[in-house]
């Protein structure tokens, strides 16, 4: 990967593709590690961390991550997560962050040199094309190793560089048996929509 000494770099990480990402992969995204590694790339102006939450459970398995996360450098984005039934009587959960996150990196766009997008979603092509006509270049983060493959070919073709996240393994991760995971509510009347599914399910690992 190429990052310049100079650079004003910011981190923009979907949670729920990032961890998908990850556990496809079978590792564990360690975020003191994520922050420190692209401090020693640039100038980390900003690294948002997005996520919907549940708000009417009596305690969410991310809750401690995004705890962690507010007191140890990220900015992090939450939004309520919305529970309707489906035709077949299945409650499920929709938490898309992707607005959020679009209108956050072109705020800050002009006070960036570089980008570095956390998600295989090819929803955020559009983003990363507007982005780079501002003259940033943009660096997406994402695997075509998992079963199936997290990146978009469409988003892989409009970065200027693509960085699987097999060859961090390494340097920002760690594996499932480093540290116990909290307990987790398992429920079998909930059913979640894409992406989403895995992050509402995940344990919370800081």
């Amino acid at each position: 990967m190429i990052f310049y000494p100079n650079e004003r770099i910011a981190l923009f990480i979907d949670g729920a593709n990032l961890y998908s990402a990850a556990r496809g992969l079978g590792f564990d995204i360690d975020y003191k590690r994520l922050l420190d590694h692209f401090r020693g790339k640039g100038t980390l102006i900003r690294a948002f961390y997005y996520t919907a939450l549940l708000e009417d459970q009596e305690y969410s398995p991310l809750r401690p991550l995004i705890d962690w996360l507010d007191y140890n450098g990220y900015a992090v984005v939450t939004k309520p997560a919305k529970e309707f039934t489906d035709a077949n009587g299945r409650r499920r959960i929709k938490g898309n962050m992707d607005i959020e996150l679009a209108i956050d990196a072109l705020e800050i766009a002009d006070k960036l040199d570089h980008m570095i997008l956390f998600s295989g979603d090819g929803d955020f092509r559009r983003l990363v094309d507007a982005v780079q006509r501002r003259g940033k270049r943009v660096t997406v983060v994402s695997t075509m190793r998992s079963q199936p493959p997290m990146i978009a070919d469409e988003l892989r073709r409009q970065a200027d560089q693509y960085i699987d996240l097999e060859t961090m393994r390494d340097t920002i991760g760690r594996s499932h048996s480093d540290r116990p995971a909290p307990a987790v509510r398992n429920d079998d009347d909930y059913d979640y929509d894409d992406e989403d599914e895995d992050e509402f399910d995940r344990p919370a690992r800081v």
